[in-house]
């Protein structure tokens, strides 16, 4: 009896197979085929039971529309992008659940829920995702699994544009190979793999080491994956070209070229200093022309090409008018790409518009795009949470841009934004007159994997034309995070939107992640620590949420950090005036706080420094790469030079205890002893080292949370007399 009923059961599961498979093989469009690879990959067996049809686009817009009747769901959509966004919204709206970047997290019914039949349409063309830097901060050791995760997440979340930055070098060299440079003198020119983006925009050579050959190898394997899977998927890359900057050996074989030295950050020596070829100079031409050759040879055609000469760089100095002098830039920059590709738009990163405001006015602005057709450039201008770019300069006088926002510096996770601006910002640009070609969208955060719910609520924004109502929103945003929306969650969100989401603060670093007794820039309104016990106390009823385990300890952990920074102020004052028991006191309490967020952090998905190091010494089986990538990958979050420390700032189990929490020991017993500590001697042996040490998670780390943040935040100083 028991092999009969075996029997049975291998039947229907394998006609069930063979069904669900018949479903997908019976839809012949490339874009539905590639939906479903998106849909089992993200749902599982489940995704056979979707019915996907294409549609046409409404004026040249993405539209979806979805509709479920006595559990059957049919999905409509105009591309593979829209049919997955269909799909994602469907599953939302009805409390289904989320794909974050620490996992899909669904609670899939046996049969789907009716709804009435929805259709929405994007009103931006373009969905763009990352800025020039992401590369460094987040992607650069990033394995062809993580990126393919990252894909799924772009598409089901409506993206249809992405940088892709992979083998840049690769390409690069072989023109300079062309030209006649030696291998030496190529290597001197490169920086370490999590450098490369600040390398391409001309702020620096020669920090974090030479590239290997097998960085090359890889790269070029990477990108062909990448290209591939972008054009199944229909997201459209934005791939770097030339931008002027050159091996200064160069000058060997073209004695006669002028080169400018460029000047991002005076603490760079000038060894470190790259030099720009200008566009005005005919070799500049031909260096783009050969760099697109080569990478067209190897990757096939592509259309969008990141072109930044003077991304946070001062202007030549020149005897002609700046205006005139832009103009003939802009106009040489256009022609180089056409050269080497007549189809070619040129991409441009609108951040220095806002953030050289002293440098760019509307003139010079003006000037620089003047003799380029209006939809053969693309102005990246996303950074509309530090400054508005797009309205001072006239909505970029009718060239084709894209308007967003740029929530996190270095991969920083500590929780800032302007929710609210993120809400309705892109809707009210949208309608305003002034806003002349607008025509995409842009989520280009420097560091991904961190304040989810800021990100969640900026792709929403890309498929609304009507400002998002906040209140009803995140009630939405907790039903599918977490399953529920108590009212502790909605109190602690209103407190949350009162406090670190209010506006952005584009560095939200804790004193000690400086190495500084003082209190940082981090938020520290009363009204976050209430917001975390709040959210804390909705663990009987959201605990089985992998989501709110995770945010849970997100949010504990930046109140202990809060509470470190005020011990370690204490801490200074007390040695400064030898009040040194007190200081003593302060000091323990404040170093017990990072060791107690670090340990809770051990049990978060992502806010991990193992995470970092292994996918930076997995890279290669070389040990001595091995070795050379994860110096680099520590690098980058910590020192990043120096001169420019400090900067990624990153709240990760491992990175606390190893490398924070030691350099404030440190930096406590010289205050306390009146002795000079050599910071960096001790934080370049730190960037030279091998792994971290272990930790034992603690056994219910968000009960512990709540028993640690309510101690912290309840305790009061003591006072110093004099």
């Amino acid at each position: 009896m028991k092999n009969i009923n075996l029997l049975l059961l291998l039947t229907i599961l394998t006609v069930g197979c063979q069904t669900n498979n018949k479903n997908i093989s019976e839809n012949k469009s490339a874009e539905i085929v590639a939906a479903y690879g998106v849909l089992q990959r993200v749902l599982g067996q489940d995704a056979a039971s979707i019915h996907l049809e294409l549609i046409p686009a409404t004026e040249d817009r993405d539209t979806y529309e979805y509709v479920c009747k006595d559990g059957m769901l049919l999905i409509k959509g105009s591309s593979t992008v829209a049919l997955t966004r269909g799909v994602y919204d469907y599953m939302r709206s009805n409390g289904l659940g989320m794909l974050d970047w620490s996992g899909p997290e669904f609670r899939l019914p046996k049969h789907w829920p009716d709804a009435s039949t929805t259709k929405l349409t994007t009103p931006f063309r373009i969905r763009q995702a990352y800025n020039a830097v992401t590369s460094g901060y987040t992607t650069p050791y990033w394995t062809w699994e993580r990126w393919e995760q990252e894909l799924d997440w772009q598409v089901m979340h409506g993206f249809n544009m992405v940088l892709a930055m992979e083998a840049t070098e690769a390409i690069a060299t072989r023109v300079w190979q062309r030209l006649g440079l030696t291998q030496k003198e190529i290597d001197e020119f490169y920086v370490g793999p999590a450098h490369l983006p600040f390398h391409r925009m001309g702020c620096v050579c020669q920090v974090g080491g030479a590239l290997p050959p097998e960085w090359h190898t890889n790269q070029l394997a990477l990108q062909h994956k990448l290209l591939k899977r972008m054009r199944d998927l229909g997201i459209e890359p934005i791939i770097q070209s030339f931008a002027g900057f050159v091996p200064k050996a160069i000058k060997r074989l073209y004695p006669d070229i002028v080169l400018h030295n460029t000047l991002w950050n005076a603490g760079f020596p000038e060894y470190q200093r790259p030099v720009l070829l200008m566009p005005d100079d005919p070799l500049f031409a031909k260096i783009s022309k050969l760099y697109m050759e080569e990478w067209q040879k190897e990757f096939g055609e592509a259309d969008k090409y990141l072109v930044d000469s003077f991304n946070e760089m001062e202007l030549p100095k020149t005897d002609r008018p700046v205006t005139e002098l832009l103009a003939e830039y802009g106009e040489k920059i256009f022609d180089a790409i056409q050269a080497g590709d007549a189809d070619a738009t040129w991409v441009i990163q609108g951040w220095m518009f806002g953030y050289q405001r002293h440098i760019w006015s509307p003139e010079r602005v003006k000037a620089l795009f003047s003799r380029i057709p209006d939809d053969k450039v693309l102005i990246l201008d996303y950074a509309n949470d530090y400054a508005n770019s797009w309205e001072p300069v006239n909505g970029f006088n009718g060239k084709n841009w894209v308007y967003g926002f740029v929530p996190n510096m270095g991969g920083k996770t500590a929780y800032t934004g302007d929710m609210s601006l993120y809400a309705t910002g892109a809707a009210k640009t949208l309608a305003s007159p002034k806003k002349n070609n607008l025509v995409g969208f842009s989520i280009s955060g420097e560091g991904l994997e961190n304040n989810a719910v800021i990100y969640e609520l900026m792709t929403d924004a890309a498929w609304s034309s009507d400002p998002i109502d906040l209140d009803s929103w995140l009630q939405q945003y907790s039903i599918y995070r977490y399953g529920a929306c108590p009212p502790e969650i909605t109190q602690s969100w209103n407190l949350l939107r009162k406090s670190c989401y209010k506006k952005l603060i584009p560095h939200p670093q804790f004193g000690w992640q400086l190495g500084q007794c003082h209190v940082g820039s981090v938020n520290n309104d009363p009204k976050f620590h209430e917001a975390t016990l709040l959210f804390l106390s909705s663990s009987d009823d959201l605990g089985k949420s992998a989501n709110y385990r995770a945010d849970a300890l997100e949010r504990s952990a930046l109140s202990l950090g809060l509470k470190a920074d005020e011990w370690f102020k204490l801490a200074a004052e007390a040695y400064g005036i030898e009040k040194d028991v007190i200081g003593d006191k302060a000091a323990n309490r404040g170093l017990e706080l990072l060791s107690e967020l670090d340990r809770l952090l051990e049990s978060h998905p992502l806010n991990r420094l193992d995470r970092w190091l292994d996918l930076a010494s997995t890279y290669s089986e070389d040990p001595q790469l091995q070795k050379f990538y994860e110096s680099n990958a520590r690098q980058i979050i910590t020192v990043w030079g120096p001169p420019v420390n400090d900067y990624a700032c990153r709240v990760w189990s491992g990175l606390v205890r190893d490398f924070y929490r030691e350099r404030m020991l440190r930096v406590l017993n010289a205050l306390k002893n009146d002795e000079k500590f050599d910071k960096v001697e001790w934080e370049v042996q730190w960037v030279q080292g091998t792994g971290i040490s272990t930790i034992k998670q603690y056994a219910e780390p968000v009960e512990t949370a709540r028993q640690l943040v309510e101690k912290a935040v309840n305790e009061v100083l003591p006072e110093i007399s004099e």
